[in-house]
């Protein structure tokens, strides 16, 4: 397969009009991390946008970063950093869960295809997802033409709100090339509490509770004793194998974390008694609950597929209880019940029936974010749409993408190979 390495977005606009001429759909990367998700591609050649590499501005007082679509996740997160801000949405590192990272490597993929996947971590609960943080983005359409969406400010939509529709995209509607960001400041501390041996749906009712509290809770996770959890070190440090664990956490100035985690754990005493962890511990062990170690390729259901179930938070627990009761697989709750990730037991169709329709039955929707070739060659990658709503999707991608050129097939089985 050829590998079309642009400079800039001239050359993103010439590679995309020479696509539509010979009617040769193109594979869009930046590094690479995510190409395991999605249908099977039908794509005759890579766009690779890993030399958009460049920061081109970056405002601390403003709260406000510009950068190219290809660079690297892990400097811009290094970068912001440094000045004490952060992506409050907390993007997945989908790395270590495909195996598409080097043990010891910082490669957590690029900043465009962090807002195309649009995946967000256990702060999406208080402060949104990707979509909600993405300002402005300078792209290049299907038909070859490059267009300018958003701006440098949060109030600046006027018609459509194109940069909603770019993230989570998956690259299907349009090549991006820049994109502008909000930051938002770091916390100065963060508590959190820890309430061990709750079954599922205990856990989602103290989930649920927190959540509903005056105490600012900003993650609310449950990690089932079945879950192979007690493999990952930052999580091991705080509980011990065969027992499930609850994590509700805080953050802000620390006299204020400290302050509402003692109020939120008197509140919470008829669940058990919480122990509180802070800081450094803390960021570990949502860091890790963030990137979905416990089921990292390699690891001990590392070759199982693995679906990611958003619901409605209070049908979280019963679904995924049922789920892994019925399939011997594994769950881990996050978003107070709103996000399940599921890994479960190898299957000709990772068990999509089932999922599908557990699923549906809960008014959720799931996504088969890792599995093998053969597997997302016959089985829906992503939630199928009813009728009403493929039509709408179908009617927006032509008016990006009539020749179907960008990343052909990867978000509906039928257009795959």
């Amino acid at each position: 397969m050829d590998a079309l390495k642009v400079r800039n977005a001239a050359d993103v606009e010439e590679v995309v009009r020479a696509a539509i001429a010979g009617e040769q759909p193109l594979e869009i990367i930046g590094h690479g991390t995510r190409r395991q998700v999605g249908q099977v591609m039908a794509t005759n050649a890579v766009l690779d946008l890993s030399a958009l590499n460049a920061v081109t501005a970056y405002e601390p007082n403003e709260l406000i970063i510009t950068v190219q679509a290809g660079a690297p996740l892990s400097d811009v997160l290094s970068l912001i950093d440094s000045k004490n801000q952060q992506f409050a949405f907390e993007p997945v590192d989908t790395a270590p869960l495909l195996g598409t990272r080097g043990r010891g490597t910082q490669d957590k993929g690029t900043i465009g295809g962090m807002i195309a996947a649009g995946l967000a971590g256990p702060r999406r609960v208080k402060a949104g997802g990707a979509r909600d943080h993405l300002l402005g983005a300078h792209a290049v359409s299907g038909f070859g033409d490059s267009f300018k969406t958003g701006g440098k400010v949060v109030k600046n939509v006027t018609g459509y709100d194109l940069c909603k529709l770019l993230a989570g995209s998956w690259g299907t509607l349009a090549v991006m090339t820049e994109v502008t960001l909000k930051v938002m400041p770091r916390p100065e501390a963060e508590r959190t509490l820890v309430l061990r041996g709750l079954d599922d749906l205990k856990a989602n009712q103290a989930m649920t509770a927190a959540l509903g509290s005056p105490f600012d809770v900003s993650g609310a996770a449950h990690l089932p004793a079945s879950t192979s959890w007690s493999e990952v070190e930052a999580l091991a440090r705080i509980g011990s194998p065969g027992q499930a664990l609850t994590l509700l956490r805080l953050e802000g100035i620390t006299a204020s974390a400290a302050d509402r985690a003692a109020s939120l754990a008197r509140q919470l005493a008829p669940f058990g008694d919480a122990e509180i962890i802070e800081d450094a511990a803390s960021a570990a062990a949502w860091g890790a609950l963030r990137d979905v170690l416990p089921f990292a390729a390699g690891g001990p259901v590392g070759d199982w597929p693995v679906w990611r179930i958003v619901c409605p938070p209070a049908a979280g627990g019963a679904l995924g209880q049922a789920l892994a009761r019925e399939t011997d697989g594994q769950v881990i709750y996050d978003w107070g019940g709103g996000l399940i990730w599921a890994a479960l037991p190898p299957s000709a169709d990772a068990q999509a029936g089932l999922v599908r329709q557990r699923v549906a039955a809960a008014s959720g929707h799931a996504t088969l974010l890792r599995a093998s070739e053969d597997v997302r060659r016959t089985v829906d990658v992503f939630q199928p749409q009813a009728p009403g709503v493929a039509a709408l999707e179908e009617r927006v991608r032509h008016a990006f993408d009539p020749k179907i050129i960008l990343n052909r097939g990867r978000m509906r089985r039928s257009l795959a190979p």
